[in-house]
This record gives C-alpha cells, sequence and structure tokens, in this order.
C-alpha cells in the first residue's frame, strides 16, 4: 500500500522546487484569497457584507454632506482616510524591501530552518517561498496608492460641491460617493493581501502549515465581514 502511495505522488506534477504538497497548498491560498475577495464585494441576497453595508452609508455620509454648514467635519475624515493609505502603503512598500533583500540572501532562512530541524530544501524554494508573499505585498502597494488617489478625487469632487442646496449639489455629491466608494474598495483589497501576504510566510513551515494559515485567514475574513458584532451594529441603523 505504501507503494502504491509513494508510486502515486511520484508521478504527481511539480514545478522546479515544489512538489505536490506545496502546489496544492499555494493553488488554496490563491483561491481564498480570490474567492474571499469576491464573497466579500458580491455577498448573496440573504446576508450582506460590511464592505456593502459601508456602501450605503458612504452614500448617506454625500448626501449629509450637502446641507452640513461648516463642512470641515467631513475634509477631516477625507483627510483621516487618505492619511490611513498612506500608512499601509509605506509600511507594504518596506516590506517588500525587505521580502527582497531575503530573496537576495536566503542563507538565512536556510540556518533558521536547519535550527528548528525543518526540512531546508534547495535555496530557490526559500525565495520562491518569499516570492509569494513579495508578490501579494505588491499587489497591496498598488491598491493602496490608488485608493489613496482616488481618495483625492473625491476631495476635490466634494469641493466642488455647491454651497447652497440644489439638484446640482446633490448630484455632485452622488458623485463623490461614487469615487470614495470605489476608494474604499480598493484599500479593502490592499489589507486582503496584506492578510494572505502574512498567511503565505507560513509556507516557510512547510505547505501543512501554509494550509491552515490559508484557512484561518479566510476563515477570519468571512466572519468580520458576515457574522462580526461590527456588522450586527451596523445592519441595525443601515441607511435605506
Amino acid at each position: 500500500m505504501s507503494a502504491d502511495i509513494t508510486t502515486i505522488a511520484a508521478k504527481l506534477p511539480t514545478i522546479g522546487p515544489l512538489g505536490p504538497a506545496d502546489l496544492g497548498a499555494l493553488a488554496l491560498l490563491v483561491g481564498c484569497w480570490l474567492g474571499i475577495g469576491w464573497l466579500s464585494e458580491h455577498p448573496p441576497k440573504g446576508r450582506i457584507s460590511v464592505g456593502l453595508l459601508m456602501e450605503g452609508y458612504r452614500r448617506e455620509w454625500m448626501r449629509q454632506f450637502v446641507t452640513r454648514s461648516p463642512r470641515i467635519f467631513d475634509s477631516a475624515i477625507i483627510d483621516s482616510l487618505r492619511h490611513g493609505t498612506t500608512f499601509f502603503a509605506s509600511t507594504a512598500l518596506i516590506a517588500i524591501g525587505g521580502g527582497f533583500a531575503l530573496i537576495g540572501n536566503p542563507g538565512r532562512l536556510t540556518e533558521l530552518a536547519s535550527g528548528l530541524a525543518l526540512e531546508t530544501g534547495p535555496a530557490l524554494l526559500w525565495e520562491t517561498k518569499i516570492l509569494v508573499a513579495v508578490l501579494l505585498g505588491a499587489n497591496a502597494f498598488l491598491k493602496f496608492v490608488w485608493s489613496h488617489r482616488l481618495f483625492n478625487y473625491c476631495a476635490i469632487v466634494m469641493a466642488s460641491v455647491p454651497n447652497e442646496v440644489c439638484a446640482e449639489a446633490y448630484a455632485r455629491a452622488a458623485q463623490a460617493a461614487e469615487v470614495n466608494i470605489n476608494a474604499a474598495k480598493g484599500f479593502n483589497r490592499g489589507l486582503r493581501s496584506v492578510y494572505f501576504a502574512l498567511a503565505s510566510l507560513a509556507w516557510l513551515l512547510g505547505p501543512l502549515a501554509l494550509t491552515g494559515a490559508a484557512v484561518f485567514t479566510t476563515a477570519m475574513l468571512w466572519r468580520r465581514e458576515f457574522a462580526s458584532t461590527s456588522r450586527g451594529a451596523l445592519l441595525a441603523g443601515a441607511p435605506q
């Protein structure tokens, strides 16, 4: 029986230093990352996500913005949102630099694996594992940068809203709301990439650790979007 299993495993596809278990765990990570992102943005009708709930609040914010005077509070919120994207973009860029530094010198990881009695493998294997985290970090960086730019656009559109209450003011406010919503989507996508970049680091401990980290991260994100106390609070007073 064990000989049959060995024969089957030997026939499974491999790519470079990646064996079947590594490829399976990596495919699960990517599938979970894409899957939870799609589910968060396209939830089932009977189970709305926090992201979709917040879209309604953002539209209501812009409707209230038209009649608010002065509008310093709204500009302060936009400024805070822009600072948040800047912070995460800077953090992602630093992490990318650290990842490339490790790829350039994988010997330290090999020494660490030896010290922890883990299977070391070729240097290319370690470089591939780090590269996955770097790619996810790069995706997060791009999303944060685009989100920051959209929040800037939103601020400009908000500044163009007339001071008097009129049809044009509400039309401009609706435009600002849609730009704000798209900026928030980019920010959330960047955060998901950060979460799964951190999960991908579990691969350094082996494919089983990567599988567990991918499942845990997906479950955590699902709970926050669909079963958290924050969602309940938002749902209770959601604007119509």
